[in-house]
């Protein structure tokens, strides 16, 4: 009953009137003067921002905000993947042979949720880790690993909420809401996905670095609201960090595992 409530909620707000209404008045002047309170209700600290917080002209553009200069400090060692947002780890576990991961009790299709056939049989078996990006958090997207891009693509259309009620009530979030994927190849061989996922109403998800070559830490993209970042990586290819318990607070720059190299000399 209450998932049924829930998704009848959410279907009559999330129309295109309403999300042009909120992206409206988040873009405005307007919006400047609810920021301190914003920041007030979401713990920000204002402490760690590039600007002071009268400086935001929009909810937009505080909602974007940078960070000062090595605010989040990359200390990985070779091999070593770092979280790519600040965020909450939600879930991790293995994909399973049918394709698809088991968040909060709920089945995803990774097969639907990457839509290439090819590139999800790599992930069989291999490990996924959610990342849940709260309204108090920075909402910019860094690279988890050096190496290259292999391939950049956009899935969806409508997106809705991605937070732990949408997770476990909603209608395939994650598989199914406008998303923007990278396969990313490491310089250690192996390859990984980072999806993109957008969150309720808007969609926006703002690609800031279009390059073929990536550096741990710099910054990938950016969400205009609050979202999720979903990563795959292949089987027997990604040794986890041992987290205290899960859902886990992490930051950009955090190491949340190492992934292995490809033996070159077994294909000589």
């Amino acid at each position: 009953m209450k998932q049924t409530i829930y998704r009848l909620c959410i279907e009559l707000t999330n129309g295109r009137w309403s999300s042009i209404l909120i992206k409206k008045f988040a873009y405005s002047r307007w919006s400047r003067y609810i920021i301190p309170s914003f920041a007030k209700i979401y713990q920000i600290n204002i402490d760690e921002m590039e600007k002071k917080l009268q400086e935001y002209r929009s909810l937009h553009e505080f909602f974007i905000r940078k960070l000062k200069t090595d605010c989040r400090k990359i200390n990985a060692a070779a091999g070593e993947i770092i979280s790519p947002v600040d965020a909450v780890i939600e879930d991790i576990g293995k994909v399973r042979i049918d394709q698809s991961i088991l968040v909060k009790g709920k089945s995803y299709s990774i097969d639907e949720m990457l839509g290439d056939e090819k590139i999800v049989n790599k992930y069989v078996g291999g490990t996924y880790l959610i990342f849940y990006l709260s309204p108090s958090h920075y909402h910019r997207i860094h690279c988890p690993a050096t190496g290259i891009v292999a391939k950049r693509w956009t899935l969806g259309s409508k997106s809705y909420p991605v937070n732990k009620y949408g997770l476990k009530w909603g209608k395939s979030t994650l598989s199914k809401n406008y998303r923007s994927i990278t396969e990313i190849r490491t310089e250690e061989g192996n390859s990984l996905c980072m999806v993109k996922v957008g969150a309720m109403f808007i969609n926006s998800i703002i690609l800031s670095h279009e390059k073929e070559s990536l550096v741990q830490g710099e910054e990938m993209a950016y969400f205009s609201f609050g979202s999720t970042v979903v990563l795959l990586f292949e089987k027997n290819t990604f040794i986890q960090k041992d987290f205290p318990s899960i859902p886990y607070p992490v930051k950009i720059g955090e190491v949340i595992g190492e992934i292995s190299k490809v033996d070159t000399s077994k294909a000589l």
